[in-house]
């Protein structure tokens, strides 16, 4: 990690004040789900969302039953509240990653929110046999632990240090998956800095840009359309997200 991804700021209390706008991201997700329903449809291939810090599957079940309409066999993480890497935790995902693809004969598309994003990237070094491409939303993988609002709650729920990583868990968090990976990142994010959450552009890998909240990034309108054109694309012939047209008033240059 660079020294300056190990310098950036956590989100100021201005923005942090500003996560209350994600009870209202909700309802303009529940109001654009006709505008939403215009997204391409899946091919039915298994896609598992991973949720954020101290979530549940609970959190993303408006994003799941938006992506099993749209024709995903979709699956939560079935691991209860994401307490952070605890014991148990990693085989229990690499064990459903599997279970996904044999079910389904497929690879599975993994979608993680925030702490959920750096378990997909993770799984994807590990597992890329089994994954078809990552999407995260707010995932702070390319900067320092102390670049969030949320390192204390993390060191509490799991016990870890937050400087913390676990080798054996697909090594670097900064290093991009070898699969197509789409990070979904927000200017405005009140628990994250953003440049943390940003991709580096290459052949198989982008940024989005959406003016979001961290904690409504995984029912915001944009977002979640994001999340399904990625998902669309036929497999083996990812290509970057295009801004043109009506898309580009929604989703902002990312690299401006």
């Amino acid at each position: 990690m660079s020294v300056a991804a190990e310098r950036l700021r956590p989100p100021s209390k201005t923005l942090m004040f500003l996560e209350g706008r994600a009870i209202s991201e909700l309802g303009a997700f529940l109001g654009a789900l006709p505008l939403l329903s215009l997204a391409p449809r899946g091919d039915g291939h298994p896609v598992l969302v991973l949720p954020g810090l101290v979530a549940s599957d609970a959190s993303t079940r408006p994003l799941r039953s938006f992506l099993k309409n749209r024709g995903y066999a979709a699956s939560g993480w079935r691991q209860g509240r994401n307490l952070g890497l605890r014991p148990g935790v990693q085989h229990a995902m690499t064990d459903l990653v599997k279970e996904l693809s044999d079910t389904h004969g497929r690879k599975v598309s993994l979608v993680g929110w925030s702490l959920g994003g750096l378990y997909a990237r993770q799984l994807a070094k590990m597992m890329a046999e089994h994954v078809r491409q990552v999407i995260t939303l707010g995932s702070p993988f390319a900067a320092g632990p102390k670049a969030t609002n949320a390192w204390r709650v993390y060191e509490m729920a799991s016990g870890r240090s937050a400087d913390q990583e676990d080798a054996r868990f697909g090594g670097s968090l900064s290093g991009t998956p070898p699969v197509p990976t789409t990070a979904i990142f927000s200017r405005t994010d009140g628990i994250c800095a953003w440049q943390g959450c940003m991709e580096k552009t290459s052949s198989t890998s982008e940024s989005i840009e959406v003016e979001s909240s961290h904690c409504g990034m995984g029912h915001h309108p944009a977002a979640v359309y994001a999340v399904a054109d990625r998902l669309a694309q036929p497999e083996g012939q990812w290509k970057p997200f295009d801004r043109g047209g009506w898309r580009s008033l929604v989703y902002p240059d990312p690299n401006r």
